[in-house]
């Protein structure tokens, strides 16, 4: 039987929202859920950062969900965003994504506020009591502003039974190490960046929470695949091939670089809602480039998996 790490285990793709004429286009995003599906990911991550969370409406946010859900049918852990730095709001929001469908939540640290570690304990707490689902605690402090400490996160563990894991964005691989002296092997860990992959896997952690996996999942699937299976060289020859295409996705402001990029491969619209604008025109050639190279590539990728 799968232990509740085995079912985080993998690629879980943090999927963008596309929007054509300042709506949501459900139809490009059922076939980018489908595009995902097909090449195994382990998760998909509706309404997050990628997803332009903070300027979707709530039935936008259930509805994506729901639909995300019904499309996945069993086949991808459906890990939903849930955050807000209002708690009130962000356990409306858990109860919602709940009753919609997802498997588990991502939340992340209030924005703006900038709580101190004990308001982290109280804000988490009140979530987690709210709902049944597994929770991910989400530590990006670039964008918010504030970093969960290990400490921290081990008391809210300790607190609250569905509170089982971490996406750690901060950039740094040794937090992986300091999260497990404090938390133990009961925490799991997500990278919550696509270049630390590997770092993060050989230090403890379990998968990825990806952007660039919104463009290149057959890639990604087939790296974290080859690290599990014991295949190092395989899984650094895999992610040096897609090492440039990986970095190209942050060269702006996440998630304009990985619309960009979709847009050039005609698999979604570029379109952003303020005050999140498309990428420059310099931008988009350089991307342009960087997608050439990298279906160059893409044979000699195939021949590896």
């Amino acid at each position: 039987m799968d232990t509740l790490a085995d079912r985080f285990k993998g690629v879980f793709t943090a999927l963008i929202t596309p929007f054509q004429d300042g709506a949501v286009d459900f139809e490009a995003y059922d076939a980018l859920v489908e595009r995902q599906i097909e090449a195994g990911v382990a998760g998909l991550v509706p309404v997050g950062t990628t997803g332009e969370a903070a300027t979707l409406s709530d039935e936008e946010a259930e509805a994506l969900i729901a639909r995300t859900a019904k499309l996945a049918a069993g086949r991808a852990l459906i890990l939903a965003g849930a955050g807000a730095n209002d708690t009130h709001k962000a356990v409306e929001k858990a109860k919602r994504a709940e009753a919609a469908g997802a498997d588990a939540l991502l939340v992340v640290t209030p924005y703006y506020n900038k709580p101190s570690q004990a308001g982290l304990i109280a804000h988490y707490t009140a979530i987690a009591e709210a709902v049944s689902l597994p929770i991910v605690l989400y530590s990006v402090p670039g964008r918010c502003g504030v970093e969960i400490a290990p400490e921290t996160c081990a008391a809210l563990m300790e607190r609250c039974g569905n509170i089982v894991a971490i996406k750690e964005a901060g950039g740094d691989a040794a937090r992986v190490t300091r999260l497990r002296a404090a938390c133990g092997d009961r925490l799991i860990v997500h990278s919550g960046d696509d270049g630390l992959t590997l770092p993060f896997l050989s230090l403890g952690a379990v998968g990825v929470t990806s952007v660039v996996s919104n463009v290149a999942p057959r890639e990604m699937v087939a790296m974290v695949k080859a690290w599990h299976d014991g295949d190092l060289a395989k899984a650094l020859a895999l992610h040096e091939a897609i090492a440039e295409l990986t970095d190209s996705m942050f060269i702006e402001s996440n998630p304009g670089p990985v619309k960009a990029a979709l847009a050039l491969s005609n698999l979604a619209g570029p379109e952003m809602r303020l005050p999140m604008v498309p990428v420059s025109g310099q931008t988009r050639d350089r991307l342009a480039g960087v997608l050439s190279r990298f279906g160059q590539t893409a044979a000699a990728l195939r021949e590896m998996r």
